[in-house]
């Protein structure tokens, strides 16, 4: 855990920023590369990476207030201003309420500029397993997005001072950011394959959207979230996360049943 890098006068340079900054800028680098081999006009794709971060931070941020409101109840500021709490910077993001919010404003430019949405998200696709990838090594760094006790040899544990510890103490918990890194890794791997020898457009992204679904619950299993994370379907106590997860895997079955069929006619 290593939350700050240095400090530049009274401002700190966090791990978590510089690590989203890195999978940004790795992120549209990939993309450039790819649509150039493809023969396409890089600037629209540059433009949609920038509502991309944009979204993906704004979204990521009301999602993380709209589910912390006691938090923010008497100090709103504190939702994007910076200096609105003792420390410089904004702590708490969602993953899911930034994707959200990212693709609707993707979807927003495609449709004015007349460009296919698929198309466009096929090549971004691999970029965001570069984004999970380099990211979850940010979250290791701040100390957020951690996991539940384990007995496992390659356990970890957080220092004095941290959130994990604060609830945890000094038990061994999953190194739940690492599994995520991994996979995001995996995933780009996997992406950049289907990118590549893609049988037609929205192919990759069915299958990003499929595979995130099937990662992200089988991560719940090892990583803490806060009560206010989880709602009750009668007996059964889940995660707003564990829906979305449900929901976009079907948006992705229902790409690519609707993409071949359409190749086929």
């Amino acid at each position: 855990m290593y939350p700050e890098l240095f400090h530049i006068g009274p401002i700190p340079i966090r791990s978590y920023g510089v690590m989203l900054a890195l999978a940004f800028f790795i992120g549209v680098w990939y993309v450039r590369g790819m649509t150039k081999r493809d023969g396409k006009s890089f600037e629209s794709f540059l433009t949609i990476a920038y509502i991309m971060i944009f979204g993906g931070v704004i979204g990521g941020r009301l999602s993380y207030v709209l589910f912390h409101l006691d938090e923010f109840s008497n100090n709103w500021s504190a939702t994007f201003n910076p200096f609105a709490n003792e420390q410089f910077g904004i702590a708490g993001l969602n993953l899911y309420g930034g994707i959200l919010l990212a693709l609707l404003g993707t979807w927003v430019y495609c449709k004015l500029k007349d460009i296919s949405v698929l198309e466009v998200l096929d090549y971004f696709s691999p970029a965001l397993g570069i984004g999970i990838a380099v990211g979850r090594i940010g979250c290791f760094l701040n100390g957020c997005c951690f996991g539940t006790p384990t007995e496992l040899p390659w356990g970890i544990s957080f220092p004095v001072g941290s959130i994990p510890y604060s609830i945890f103490g000094d038990l061994h918990l999953h190194p739940s950011q690492i599994y995520s890194s991994l996979y995001g890794l995996g995933l780009f791997i996997l992406l950049h394959y289907l990118l590549k020898h893609r049988k037609f457009p929205g192919f990759p992204v069915g299958i990003l959207l499929m595979v995130e679904s099937v990662f992200r619950i089988a991560i719940e299993y090892v990583r803490y979230y806060e009560d206010a994370m989880y709602f009750s379907i009668g007996d059964i106590s889940i995660t707003y996360n564990y829906l979305i997860a449900i929901s976009l895997f079907i948006l992705g079955l229902m790409i690519l049943i609707f993409n071949y069929k359409k190749k086929r006619i």
